[in-house]
């Protein structure tokens, strides 16, 4: 029997996208970005090149690793420009057919594109779409933007992107291949990361700087909200075609979803989460012997617990990094074997000592119940959990896979409520004011400066299809 791994208790990574225009061998530079992106998504990969003449175009199933490690699959993928995507879908089907990034022949010639984000309007467009003789073929949101530009009655390629992109909500960070060269554009809140660098006359887009670090490139900088920068034969040129709005980049990048290597903002994700440990340390201290990461992603943040607090620092649970999504369960009766896969307490350290536990996020307090009991069958006297992010109580609706809110244990209950259930002996989570100042900001209700949804309910956006039909009930195209 094939089965959930029980520590699959996340908000999943959205998705990344990478694109290269100028390379001597463009495929090869965007497998490398891609494997430096892996962890925003797992579930497949895909690649898209340009050779002047013609698209090449490979999509598989499965990690980077297992689909472009192979040279035969790079070498078929030709051409000086390419654009690349690693996806983990939040809904829908788990198909090559939704596998990124998207191609199709236009009558504007060859369009390749590769999402991060969430459309929150996109099922009420594909309707009209397919209202108007639409024929799709994936039930990702993205392919609602191809029909758009296909149907769009503007004169040039870009314009007619920009018509298409005019009339989605939500989240996108996109990389394109088209007739007039490599696209990338941020929506106009800037949601979702998206940053340019160089690599010699080579011009890079990525999600993340980590993939511009792999490939030896230097970030340029940020690709601002609203941004559309296209760049060709000509050179590199940047639009603004959207109305200016407020920016609302996702806060959840600092937490958990950026690698600690990578630059957000101008700022290192490693000394933001350490900052962020800090300001829960001085929130919510805690009379301990050993401050105990979840591994890995509530490392920094431990580690900046433990500097702000005196209290040691130790690596009380070992992670396995051999463990997949899922694994083979025979039998019922072994499944609670299954939790020590992934996670197992260092018991000679543990043992007789009382633990602060400091993870990223609660999502369905499955893993937060698991990981405390895993501390009292090592020993632990007491177990303390302390949490860098505040309660998340609310769905995402901009690219990240969130449990329905009837899922989500913040929704549901109160703190104590939630101690009592993960049976620790005390609970803390970081204020969203305290949250916003480890970032360095004031937090302002009345002028947001991130996308904070999931704590606040605070949406940035409208959320056209959400409004339909109640969001418990609503079955999302959506493949980021």
């Amino acid at each position: 029997m094939l089965t959930t791994n029980p520590f699959d208790d996340k908000l999943k990574e959205e998705c990344g996208v990478f694109g290269v225009w100028g390379a001597d061998q463009a495929a090869s530079l965007v497998a490398l970005g891609l494997h430096a992106l892996q962890h925003r998504g797992q579930e497949a990969a895909g690649v898209v090149t340009y050779d002047g003449k013609a698209y090449h175009q490979y999509r598989n199933m499965g990690h980077v690793a297992g689909t472009f490690d192979k040279p035969k699959v790079i070498k078929r993928l030709k051409g000086g420009a390419g654009i690349g995507h690693v996806r983990y879908s939040t809904t829908g089907d788990t198909a090559l057919r939704n596998v990124q990034p998207l191609y199709a022949d236009l009558a504007m010639g060859g369009f390749a594109l590769a999402h991060n984000g969430n459309l929150s309007n996109a099922m009420t467009l594909r309707q009209e779409l397919n209202r108007r003789g639409s024929i799709f073929q994936s039930t990702s949101d993205t392919e609602v933007i191809i029909h758009l530009l296909a149907t769009s009655q503007k004169d040039t390629p870009v314009d007619r992107l920009t018509d298409a992109l005019r009339q989605v909500e939500g989240a996108y960070s996109l990389v394109c291949l088209m007739p007039d060269g490599l696209v990338a554009c941020r929506d106009p809140l800037g949601v979702r990361p998206l940053v340019m660098g160089k690599l010699n006359e080579t011009t890079v887009f990525a999600s993340e700087t980590v993939a511009l670090d792999v490939i030896g490139a230097t970030f340029i900088r940020d690709v601002e909200p609203g941004e559309l920068i296209i760049v060709n034969d000509d050179g590199l040129r940047s639009f603004r075609p959207f109305e200016p709005v407020r920016a609302r980049p996702c806060i959840f990048e600092h937490v958990y979803f950026s690698r600690p290597d990578s630059i957000i903002e101008g700022t290192s994700v490693y000394e933001t989460r350490k900052a962020i440990g800090a300001q829960l340390a001085e929130e919510s201290p805690c009379d301990a012997d050993i401050v105990v990461p979840i591994p890995d992603s509530g490392v920094p943040a431990a580690i900046g617990y433990s500097q702000a607090s005196g209290v040691p620092f130790e690596l009380g649970i070992i992670r396995s990094h051999y463990v997949g999504r899922t694994f083979i369960q025979p039998t019922q009766d072994v499944r609670h074997l299954g939790v020590k896969l992934k996670h197992n307490a260092n018991s000679a350290l543990i043992a007789g000592k009382s633990v602060v536990l400091v993870d990223d996020s609660v999502v369905r307090g499955t893993t937060s119940l698991r990981l405390v009991q895993m501390m009292r069958d090592a020993g632990a006297r007491e177990v303390h959990m302390r949490i860098a992010s505040p309660p998340t109580k609310y769905s995402c609706f901009y690219g990240v896979d969130t449990p329905k809110r009837s899922k989500l244990i913040a929704a549901q209950m109160g703190i104590e409520e939630m101690r009592d259930y993960i049976k620790a002996d005390s609970l803390a989570f970081i204020t969203l004011e305290g949250l916003y100042r480890a970032l360095g900001d004031e937090r302002d209700d009345a002028a947001p400066q991130r996308c904070d949804a999931c704590f606040s309910g605070n949406y940035p956006t409208s959320l056209t299809d959400h409004e339909k039909e109640p969001p418990e009930q609503l079955s999302l195209v959506a493949n980021k």
